[in-house]
């Protein structure tokens, strides 16, 4: 003896649509938590602590500037002069010096591996494959070794979209 079963059953097509929409749903409100969470933290700085310098490092030993020939720019592979002076105003000669940074407000490095190369005869040396991936806050954060001493400094910057490429 067969039951009559009542079968209410939404298409199968519908509930696949439906399916594919919670689970966007679910990573979509997973991912604004984990943003939320992510500048949880993080305090932007003073409006007076954003730029490129002069910056004076942690320890007082040097004062650094980033010397762009044009402004910092999203999604472009940059270099960049970096002058590293000591207390004198004197270059800094023969530093090696270790590049880092991100954005604080969203948890991610540099998505490129800069470093700093050969001095310049001005004094200065050349930062090298600088890269920002996105508009907004990064930090540039430099660790310098000379025989001074060791020292860091870092700089705030406000990266903007530019002008449209050809």
């Amino acid at each position: 003896m067969m039951k009559n079963r009542k079968h209410n059953a939404i298409p199968a097509g519908r509930r696949f649509a439906l399916s594919i929409a919670l689970a966007g749903l679910l990573l979509a409100s997973a991912g604004c938590g984990h943003l939320a969470m992510m500048g949880q933290n993080v305090q932007r700085p003073a409006e007076e602590a954003f730029g490129l310098g002069p910056r004076v490092s942690i320890n007082r030993i040097y004062t650094a500037t980033l010397q762009p020939q044009q402004p910092l720019r999203v999604r472009r592979l940059q270099s960049v002069p970096v002058l590293i002076t000591d207390s004198q105003g004197r270059p800094v000669e023969q530093a090696a010096i270790s590049v880092d940074g991100g954005m604080p407000e969203h948890g991610h490095g540099l998505p490129t591996q800069p470093r700093v190369t050969h001095e310049q005869p001005d004094g200065s040396s050349l930062l090298e494959g600088m890269k920002f991936s996105m508009t907004g806050w990064w930090e540039v954060k430099l660790a310098i070794q000379a025989p001074l001493g060791a020292d860091r400094v870092t700089f705030n910057a406000i990266v903007s979209p530019g002008p449209a490429q050809p």
